[in-house]
């Protein structure tokens, strides 16, 4: 072993970023590779929601403990990705009174604030609650931005001295001597490729210690050594909402259950959510009718839910574990505690150690709790400080200014412009070119956008996560092609163009399951725009990444034969 001990963190997402940090600011040399861009698994299809524990209060009260404890550290170091909203258990008329005095005593147990409204002091808070909502349990439940949040972890790794490499998969695992010693990675190739020269090519990481923090995937990872890690993958859908129709978290007020959270976020609301078993964390079927069961449900709530506009809808899949033996047969009944397990300790290999299950919310302490054991086996003393140093753009911006004039910019835009930044604001505002407007729906810039190609190139979907851009209303239509403009001069056209396609293709991912009503509308404007603009509905890329008329024949760039026909009943 080298005098710098060396840890290859396999996975992008809040746990593996989470990780990544806490080992470098250990002094630890430290490699993080993902298969996709950063959050590209469970952490980019979440609801948003920064746990109080009040969810989890009455049947798994040490995940309560865990939530309410790193809320807190989160809205210290992270304020400009967590937006307190607080949040309301809400109780209707036919559910139990039995059920909301325990939810009471649990939330005081597990140490969660709380305050008992009146219906009537419900509504006066969210105006849009269902009338006949009698109470309400006030609890200190947040909004949080996962990509944002990743980002900053990875960019405090980076700062101190870690390599993170996307779009990075890992293929094998090396065994030697009966010892994990690193992984064998395939760099992506083809056209747009975000590996800076090393696309299409293989490496071979060595490292005195690899962490599996793969999330749902952990057992692909451990087969590759032949390791049976028990992960149950459970699916989840998400709808987004085209506005904002509140600004606290509502949960209803029932054991858990499908469709019974709506989560305010940025300029929309996501609501939430399933929760179905599933054996592959790839492939799964999506389907229309659990859009479906969000309206219908949540509109018991919210019932101005029914006369709003769905964007878009994503799945995720939580990577929920079982210790063996438990032979739990309801995914909803599997604890959301995490777990560490010491391959060394458990299956006599050691140099490998996976963490699996746990939440989004605790995804440092998991990250500590795994760091302090590596340390621990690499003989490193050095302590955890994640929770006490501001990852970048948090400090000294808990009260955000509601006017931004000193970068030229309207104040709405500044405003919103200021929360994704924080104290990076003056940073990347203050430029000495003009500083237009690229997407309207979330007010991103083009200082922002091209802030963001400096950190990922050409791929724009990893702009996106960092600024937003093409995630509002129009889900794209009218600046995906803008923000492939602003990596001109530097990049190829048929980069840039290798970049939109993929752009645009995530964004119709999405909304296959909304099409109907005013929705279909928007789509299909979007789609005519795309078409008689830029002939989208029939050019394709050649091999070498640029659009050629030759290839016109080839197919659609958007395959509308894989769109539903939308609600039961509809047009």
């Amino acid at each position: 072993m080298g005098a710098t001990p060396s840890v290859l963190v396999i996975g992008g997402g809040s746990t593996g970023c989470g990780i990544a940090r806490d080992l470098s600011m250990r002094g630890l040399s430290v490699t993080l590779v993902e298969q996709g861009n950063l959050t590209h698994g469970t952490t980019g299809r979440m609801h948003g929601l920064l746990h109080s524990g009040g969810r989890y209060a009455v049947a798994d009260q040490a995940s309560a403990e865990e939530c309410i404890q790193e809320t807190r550290v989160l809205e210290d170091i992270a304020s400009h990705c967590v937006e307190e909203t607080g949040g309301l258990f809400v109780k209707r008329p036919e559910d139990s009174e039995e059920y909301f005095e325990q939810k009471l005593r649990g939330c005081e147990e597990c140490g969660i604030p709380t305050e008992v409204l009146s219906g009537r002091e419900a509504r006066k808070r969210e105006p849009y609650l269902a009338a006949d909502v009698d109470k309400a349990i006030a609890v200190p439940d947040g909004a949080v931005d996962p990509f944002r949040l990743c980002v900053a972890n990875a960019a405090s790794a980076q700062n101190h001295g870690a390599r993170i490499e996307t779009h990075a998969e890992v293929t094998d695992l090396l065994v030697e001597a009966g010892e994990v010693v690193g992984a064998e990675v395939t760099h992506e190739s083809g056209p747009g490729t975000r590996t800076h020269g090393k696309a299409g090519t293989t490496e071979r990481i060595e490292a005195d210690h690899v962490i599996n923090a793969t999330g749902a995937w952990a057992g692909r990872i451990g087969d590759m050594a032949g390791l049976d890690v028990n992960v149950r993958p459970s699916k989840g859908v998400m709808t987004v909402m085209n506005v904002r129709q509140v600004d606290t978290v509502i949960n209803r007020c029932i054991p858990k259950g499908n469709a019974d959270i709506v989560v305010p976020h940025e300029t929309t609301c996501i609501l939430g959510t399933t929760d179905e078993e599933v054996e592959d964390p790839e492939d799964y079927p999506e389907e229309e009718w659990e859009v479906d069961l969000m309206i219908d449900e949540l509109s018991k709530l919210l019932p101005v839910l029914q006369e709003a506009r769905t964007i878009r809808s994503y799945w995720g899949v939580r990577p929920l574990y079982e210790p063996p033996g438990e032979g739990t047969a309801d995914s909803e009944d599997i604890t959301r505690d995490f777990f560490l397990l010491d391959h060394a300790d458990r299956d006599g290999l050691p140099g490998l150690t996976t963490i699996v299950g746990g939440k989004f919310t605790t995804y440092r302490m998991m990250a500590e709790d795994i760091s302090d054991h590596v340390c621990d086996r690499l003989g490193v003393s050095a302590s955890c400080r994640t929770a006490e140093v501001p990852l970048p753009g948090s400090r000294d911006e808990r009260v955000l200014d509601d006017a931004m004039d000193e970068f030229g910019l309207t104040s709405p835009v500044a405003r919103r412009s200021k929360q994704r930044l924080g104290d990076r604001a003056s940073e990347v505002l203050d430029t000495d070119g003009p500083n237009p407007v690229i997407c309207s729906c979330e007010g991103v810039t083009r200082a922002e956008v091209q802030d963001a190609i400096d950190q990922s190139g050409t791929d724009l979907n990893a702009v996106r996560i960092r600024t937003r851009a093409s995630m509002g209303n129009c889900q794209g239509g009218f600046c995906t092609h803008a923000m492939a403009q602003e990596l001109h001069p530097e990049y190829e056209p048929g980069q840039a163009e290798a970049a939109l396609d993929e752009l645009y293709q995530e964004r119709w991912k999405g909304q296959r399951h909304g099409l109907w009503g005013e929705q279909l509308s928007q789509a299909m404007l979007s789609y005519a725009l795309h078409a008689t603009t830029m002939n989208r509905d029939h050019a394709t890329r050649s091999a070498a990444g640029s659009r050629t008329a030759s290839d016109a024949d080839a197919g659609e760039t958007v395959d509308f034969e894989a769109f539903d026909g939308g609600a039961p009943g509809g047009d």
